[in-house]
């Protein structure tokens, strides 16, 4: 079975979000980041080239695969902002409504600019998307 191709980095999460290029996309991911920070108690990580994650978690899917992924996170992606949430986002869908501007995928939640979004119905998400993915599969730290 493969091996997880995204793991945690020992390169600064602060000094990459700090070089991105866009004044507006820069601004907006450091208050992103700064929310999971405060959700999660864990400073952020770079987890592969380019996701900022937030706490640990240990997967074990029924098939076998299994492996580590960030408790929350966010990628600052060319044309939104991807942000990771559980798979279990359609029970979710009130939140959602109230969000704001969107789009969503099987668990990911993309968004242009935090000003487009309601964000305390987005913290209440990341929220509720970590109390799903502890009930799982619980949490640690790697």
């Amino acid at each position: 079975m493969a091996a997880n191709k995204t793991l945690p980095t020992p390169v600064d999460a602060y000094a990459y979000l700090a070089a991105i290029d866009d004044p507006a996309r820069r601004a907006d991911c450091q208050v992103l980041s700064g929310l999971m920070e405060r959700i999660t108690g864990q400073p952020p990580v770079m987890w592969g080239a380019s996701i900022v994650g937030f706490g640990s978690y240990h997967y074990r899917y029924a098939s076998g695969r299994e492996g580590d992924a960030p408790l929350a996170g966010f990628a600052p992606r060319k044309g939104d902002i991807s942000i990771y949430l559980s798979c279990d986002m359609g029970a979710r869908a009130d939140l959602l409504a109230q969000l704001g501007r969107h789009k969503m995928g099987k668990s990911c939640l993309y968004v242009r600019r935090l000003d487009e979004v309601d964000v305390t119905v987005l913290e209440q998400l990341v929220r509720e998307s970590i109390a799903v993915t502890e009930a799982l599969y619980g949490s640690a730290q790697v």
